[in-house]
Protein backbone atom coordinates (compact mmCIF):
# COMPACT_ATOMS: atom_id res chain seq x y z
CA UNK A 1 0.00 0.00 0.00
CA UNK A 2 2.67 2.53 0.76
CA UNK A 3 4.51 1.91 -2.83
CA UNK A 4 1.26 2.54 -4.26
CA UNK A 5 1.50 6.23 -2.39
CA UNK A 6 5.17 6.53 -3.09
CA UNK A 7 4.83 6.20 -7.08
CA UNK A 8 1.68 8.25 -6.67
CA UNK A 9 3.52 11.59 -4.96
CA UNK A 10 6.64 10.94 -7.25
CA UNK A 11 4.20 11.35 -10.41
CA UNK A 12 2.97 14.21 -9.21
CA UNK A 13 6.50 15.52 -8.43
CA UNK A 14 7.14 15.32 -11.91
CA UNK A 15 5.33 18.20 -12.55
CA UNK A 16 7.70 20.54 -11.00
CA UNK A 17 11.25 21.44 -12.58
CA UNK A 18 14.31 22.74 -11.31
CA UNK A 19 16.64 26.43 -11.57
CA UNK A 20 12.94 28.04 -11.94
CA UNK A 21 10.37 30.18 -10.18
CA UNK A 22 7.28 28.89 -11.73
CA UNK A 23 6.14 26.14 -13.80
CA UNK A 24 3.07 26.82 -16.29
CA UNK A 25 2.15 23.94 -16.75
CA UNK A 26 1.25 23.55 -12.92
CA UNK A 27 0.20 26.92 -12.60
CA UNK A 28 -2.61 26.20 -14.87
CA UNK A 29 -3.62 23.11 -12.53
CA UNK A 30 -5.41 25.03 -10.53
CA UNK A 31 -9.21 24.95 -11.42
CA UNK A 32 -8.85 22.25 -14.02
CA UNK A 33 -9.72 18.39 -14.14
CA UNK A 34 -6.36 17.25 -15.34
CA UNK A 35 -5.29 13.65 -16.60
CA UNK A 36 -1.89 12.03 -17.78
CA UNK A 37 -0.31 8.36 -18.39
CA UNK A 38 2.83 8.03 -16.25
CA UNK A 39 5.49 6.29 -16.46
CA UNK A 40 7.98 5.64 -13.99
CA UNK A 41 11.79 4.41 -13.94
CA UNK A 42 14.15 4.24 -11.20
CA UNK A 43 18.26 4.10 -10.94
CA UNK A 44 19.96 3.64 -8.07
CA UNK A 45 23.98 3.58 -7.91
CA UNK A 46 24.46 4.98 -11.21
CA UNK A 47 22.61 1.90 -12.78
CA UNK A 48 20.43 2.67 -15.87
CA UNK A 49 16.96 3.49 -15.66
CA UNK A 50 14.70 0.36 -15.00
CA UNK A 51 10.64 0.43 -15.70
CA UNK A 52 8.56 0.15 -12.38
CA UNK A 53 5.41 0.93 -13.65
CA UNK A 54 2.86 3.26 -15.05
CA UNK A 55 -0.49 4.38 -15.29
CA UNK A 56 -2.93 6.96 -15.39
CA UNK A 57 -3.83 10.14 -13.43
CA UNK A 58 -6.97 11.92 -12.89
CA UNK A 59 -6.83 14.74 -10.38
CA UNK A 60 -9.15 17.67 -9.54
CA UNK A 61 -9.01 20.25 -6.21
CA UNK A 62 -7.90 17.62 -3.41
CA UNK A 63 -8.89 14.55 -5.51
CA UNK A 64 -7.21 12.18 -7.53
CA UNK A 65 -7.61 8.83 -9.01
CA UNK A 66 -4.71 7.14 -9.71
CA UNK A 67 -4.39 3.55 -11.42
CA UNK A 68 -1.02 1.36 -11.72
CA UNK A 69 0.04 -1.46 -10.22
CA UNK A 70 -3.12 -3.30 -10.84
CA UNK A 71 -4.50 -0.87 -8.14
CA UNK A 72 -6.83 1.70 -8.21
CA UNK A 73 -6.68 4.41 -5.85
CA UNK A 74 -9.59 7.09 -5.35
CA UNK A 75 -9.73 9.83 -2.74
CA UNK A 76 -12.36 13.01 -2.48
CA UNK A 77 -9.82 14.41 0.04
CA UNK A 78 -11.39 13.20 3.23
CA UNK A 79 -11.70 9.12 2.34
CA UNK A 80 -9.47 6.74 0.34
CA UNK A 81 -10.13 3.70 -1.46
CA UNK A 82 -7.58 1.49 -2.87
CA UNK A 83 -9.44 -1.73 -4.89
CA UNK A 84 -7.50 -4.24 -6.43
CA UNK A 85 -9.97 -5.95 -9.16
CA UNK A 86 -7.85 -9.18 -9.37
CA UNK A 87 -8.03 -10.25 -5.96
CA UNK A 88 -11.42 -8.52 -5.09
CA UNK A 89 -10.43 -6.72 -2.56
CA UNK A 90 -11.02 -2.99 -1.56
CA UNK A 91 -9.36 -0.94 1.40
CA UNK A 92 -11.07 2.40 2.65
CA UNK A 93 -9.91 4.64 5.19
CA UNK A 94 -9.50 8.28 6.74
CA UNK A 95 -7.45 10.45 4.61
CA UNK A 96 -6.02 11.97 8.16
CA UNK A 97 -2.00 13.14 8.18
CA UNK A 98 -2.14 14.56 4.21
CA UNK A 99 2.00 14.59 2.80
CA UNK A 100 2.57 14.71 -0.54
CA UNK A 101 2.97 11.00 -0.44
CA UNK A 102 -0.54 10.23 -0.16
CA UNK A 103 -2.36 13.24 -1.78
CA UNK A 104 -1.01 14.51 -5.50
CA UNK A 105 -3.39 17.93 -5.51
CA UNK A 106 -1.24 18.74 -1.73
CA UNK A 107 2.13 18.34 -3.58
CA UNK A 108 0.36 20.19 -7.02
CA UNK A 109 -0.18 23.66 -4.74
CA UNK A 110 3.17 22.92 -3.08
CA UNK A 111 5.73 22.32 -6.12
CA UNK A 112 7.80 24.70 -5.65
CA UNK A 113 9.01 23.34 -2.87
CA UNK A 114 10.77 20.40 -4.69
CA UNK A 115 12.05 22.23 -7.28
CA UNK A 116 15.66 21.95 -6.41
CA UNK A 117 15.70 18.02 -6.45
CA UNK A 118 14.43 17.44 -10.09
CA UNK A 119 15.84 18.44 -13.28
CA UNK A 120 13.55 18.65 -16.31
CA UNK A 121 14.79 16.69 -18.99
CA UNK A 122 12.68 17.45 -21.69
CA UNK A 123 8.86 19.69 -21.80
CA UNK A 124 5.96 20.32 -23.91
CA UNK A 125 2.66 21.58 -24.24
CA UNK A 126 1.55 17.89 -23.36
CA UNK A 127 4.15 16.15 -21.63
CA UNK A 128 6.87 16.40 -19.22
CA UNK A 129 10.02 14.40 -18.22
CA UNK A 130 11.59 14.66 -15.57
CA UNK A 131 14.39 13.20 -13.11
CA UNK A 132 13.96 13.58 -9.02
CA UNK A 133 16.85 13.17 -7.16
CA UNK A 134 15.49 10.98 -4.03
CA UNK A 135 18.74 10.64 -2.21
CA UNK A 136 22.73 10.21 -3.69
CA UNK A 137 22.43 7.33 -4.59
CA UNK A 138 18.80 7.39 -6.22
CA UNK A 139 17.12 8.86 -8.85
CA UNK A 140 13.52 8.27 -9.92
CA UNK A 141 12.52 9.13 -13.86
CA UNK A 142 8.89 10.33 -14.54
CA UNK A 143 7.57 10.67 -18.10
CA UNK A 144 4.44 12.19 -17.98
CA UNK A 145 2.40 11.91 -21.71
CA UNK A 146 -0.91 13.03 -22.28
CA UNK A 147 -1.55 16.11 -19.72
CA UNK A 148 -5.14 17.12 -20.76
CA UNK A 149 -6.57 20.38 -18.67
CA UNK A 150 -10.52 20.18 -18.83
CA UNK A 151 -13.43 22.26 -16.56
CA UNK A 152 -13.89 20.88 -13.17
CA UNK A 153 -16.57 17.93 -13.39
CA UNK A 154 -17.30 18.03 -9.55
CA UNK A 155 -16.48 15.27 -7.10
CA UNK A 156 -18.47 12.30 -8.26
CA UNK A 157 -15.58 10.35 -9.66
CA UNK A 158 -13.57 10.43 -6.58
CA UNK A 159 -15.78 8.37 -4.33
CA UNK A 160 -16.90 5.14 -4.56
CA UNK A 161 -20.54 3.71 -3.59
CA UNK A 162 -19.75 0.33 -1.68
CA UNK A 163 -22.90 -0.94 -2.58
CA UNK A 164 -21.60 -0.94 -6.28
CA UNK A 165 -19.21 -3.27 -5.15
CA UNK A 166 -21.21 -5.96 -4.57
CA UNK A 167 -20.47 -9.07 -3.20
CA UNK A 168 -17.57 -9.56 -5.44
CA UNK A 169 -15.33 -7.14 -3.03
CA UNK A 170 -14.12 -8.05 0.39
CA UNK A 171 -13.76 -5.00 1.86
CA UNK A 172 -11.80 -3.78 4.88
CA UNK A 173 -12.97 -0.39 6.25
CA UNK A 174 -10.48 1.18 8.25
CA UNK A 175 -12.00 3.75 8.96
Amino acid sequence: MKRVFFILSFILLTFSAGAQQSIALLDKVEGHRVTFHYTYNLSQNGDPFKPVTDGDVTLEGNNYVMEGLGLKVISDGTTRWTLDESAGEAVVENVEKEDIFTNPALFISSYRNYMDRIKVNSQGRDELDVTLTLDENTLARFVLKNISFRFLQGKSDFSVDEKSLGEKYLVTDLR
